[in-house]
């Protein structure tokens, strides 16, 4: 890919960023010394293992192996390609670069399925927006949105529409404009008929609702029905451009305002999203259905601290919070939740109570996570019977086992104590002895998971000169010189394969005449694991001084590691001579093995 665009502007590009600002943007980082640390964006992990040297413009994540330059790392956390990398980062500097314009021709002819997949959904949202919103088709649809609050601004903002209730209305206009609706099909616009294979409408008689990926694209709908019709919301089915557990509604929009805040407000669906910035909250998205996945929890953790869930009151709007919160906590999220009326969802309160008494007395009257789950167990218990009280109280009491903080634990035993007064010296005990019981699941679990991998795994020695390849590695990455005396004293010879295949890079590198430079170094390694290795020598502290006899030791560990490995073979022939009581050739081969080592003892 980079012989493609002239090196120099790659490079231009590169120098004119911080790789700390732009990994910032999705990784909440600390400064740790002379590093930065965070959250591995590419992993669930509870503890920093991913660390971005800004002297070096690498980042490396020491739990999942992850590493490379700014560049690799966006193509990463954005799932695009060399071109759209160097694209999206040319376009945060001054650097212009006329080659893209060609690149990116060329990389979207490559593609043309889902350039056409983003076209048709596009057409398809015009259209379902002008009839809406000009048509008579769309009359009742606008009444309807004009008597639910949804100003013009609103319908525009979102581009909202209207499928109106006919079998054929999107699929002949598809159609007439050449598109495949074996395609369209797949892509979720229409439906293929059985008897003939003619095409007919999914949406229809719908209210429309365009939903976009991370990055703004337009991949599906989501379809409000407007008469009496089932279901009363319709998904476009999931495609190849379209996974649900991949994407949050508005989250493209909503992200910079929720990382200038570190703060989102999780909503169930679209219409409380839009009804939510309505009333002046621009950092609320939404799922698409009340499970959130792994996935869409570790991608608000790239971007937020802190995050407010804001569901419907009912039985099902309360499981999903709980579910939902107890997800996010564990990315390492600090939850709130904002308590509605019995009876309402976000949109329902809005259009009763106006945008304001919603700000002031739902939003900014969030409780804590564990304030919820206190009133989440209260929820169908008669407390003042004595099974249902007990049942509650031990409930609470997993939950406060579960919280890692001390003084956070203390407070809500004493709110429990006070609420049924209780002994707190024996909510105290009980607690503790909760929390043992779970230490001890933990630690058979952790135990089994360790056996498990190393039953897998073999195990893993690191002799003496790998641990000198793995150094001189690190020392040419920053070093012409001390690369030029490696290839001069021991050339491919390094007896790892993936180093043999790194030196013979770095090599080839400095043999075009390039200064040190490991991050330009390493954007070069096509291959992904090499490129890992690579990364993960490169974050490694060196000593720039390193002294003469210092590097030879490395060297001589290499030189003398075949006759180690000869000396191993006559140890495995001597014992085996000695098993057969070959007495005479066992002492032979143990004279050898003594002058052998004597020879290595002497250079």
């Amino acid at each position: 890919m980079s012989q493609r665009i002239p090196d120099e502007k790659i490079e231009q590009v590169r120098q004119s960023l911080d790789i700390v600002d732009i990994v910032s943007e999705y990784v909440q980082l600390k400064k740790q010394g002379r590093n930065f640390q965070g959250l591995c964006p590419f992993h669930g992990e509870k503890t920093p293992s991913f660390s971005v040297s800004p002297d070096k413009q690498l980042y490396h994540c020491f739990g999942c192996g992850a590493g490379g330059n700014a560049f690799s790392f966006v193509m990463e956390i954005e799932d695009v390609s060399f071109i759209e990398a160097v694209e999206k980062l040319a376009n945060k500097t001054d650097v212009t670069i006329p080659e893209l314009d060609a690149l990116s021709k060329t990389e979207e002819s490559s593609d043309n399925k889902s350039k056409s997949w983003h076209e048709a959904h596009q057409l398809a949202a015009k259209l379902y927006h002008h009839v809406l919103t000009v048509s008579d088709e769309g009359k009742q649809a606008r009444e309807y949105l004009r008597g639910r609050g949804f100003t013009k601004e609103v319908i525009d903002h979102f581009q909202i529409g209207y499928a109106p209730n006919s079998w054929e209305f999107l699929s002949r206009f598809l159609l007439k404009r050449d598109f495949s609706m074996e395609e369209m099909e797949q892509a979720g616009l229409v439906g293929l008929r059985d008897s003939d294979s003619k095409a007919y409408d999914k949406f229809r008689d719908r209210i429309m609702f365009p939903i976009w990926d991370r990055q703004g694209k337009m991949v599906a709908f989501g379809g409000r029905v407007l008469n009496d019709g089932k279901p009363k919301y319709l998904n476009s089915p999931e495609s190849q451009l379209f996974n649900k557990s991949d994407i949050l509604y508005y989250f493209h929009q909503a992200r910079p305002l929720m990382k200038k805040k570190s703060e989102a407000v999780l909503f169930e669906g679209y219409v409380d999203v839009i009804s939510a910035w309505r009333a002046g909250i621009d950092n609320g998205i939404g799922g698409l259905g009340t499970a959130l996945t792994e996935n869409q929890a570790k991608m608000l953790r790239r971007n937020i601290d802190r995050i407010i869930i804001c569901y419907d009151s009912d039985h099902a709007g309360m499981q999903a919070t709980y579910k939902n919160g107890q997800l996010l906590r564990n990315v390492g999220l600090e939850v709130e939740v904002a308590l509605l009326p019995d009876g309402d969802d976000p949109d329902d309160y809005i259009r009763k109570h106006g945008s304001k008494r919603f700000n002031q007395d739902v939003i900014l009257q969030s409780v804590t996570f564990m304030s919820f789950i206190f009133e989440f167990y209260r929820k169908g218990k008669n407390l003042q019977q004595e099974g249902d009280r007990l049942t509650y109280i031990e409930n609470i009491l997993q939950e406060i086992s579960q919280l890692s903080g001390a003084v956070e634990r203390d407070h809500y035993l004493r709110k429990l104590a006070d609420e049924f007064s209780l002994s707190l010296e024996a909510l105290k005990q009980e607690q503790m002895g909760l929390m043992k019981v779970a230490e001890k699941k933990q630690k058979r679990q952790i135990h089994k998971a360790v056996q498990t991998r190393v039953a897998k795994e073999p195990k893993k020695l690191l002799p003496a000169h790998e641990n000198a390849e793995r150094e001189l590695i690190a020392l040419m990455l920053h070093s012409r010189s001390i690369a030029d005396h490696v290839q001069k004293e021991i050339g491919g010879n390094f007896y790892i394969d993936d180093y043999q295949a790194i030196a013979a890079l770095i090599y080839s590198y400095y043999g075009e005449g390039y200064d040190p430079n490991p991050s330009h170094f390493i954007e070069r390694i096509s291959d992904s694991d090499l490129r890992s290795k690579a990364t993960s020598l490169a974050m490694k502290r060196v000593n720039h001084d390193l002294s003469e006899q210092e590097l030879n030791d490395y060297l001589k560990q290499i030189h003398q590691f075949p006759k180690y490995r000869e000396i191993d073979q006559l140890k495995i022939q001597q014992k085996k001579a000695e098993e057969m009581n070959n007495f005479g050739e066992a002492a032979l081969i143990a004279m050898q093995i003594i002058k052998m080592k004597q020879e290595l003892k002497n250079h």
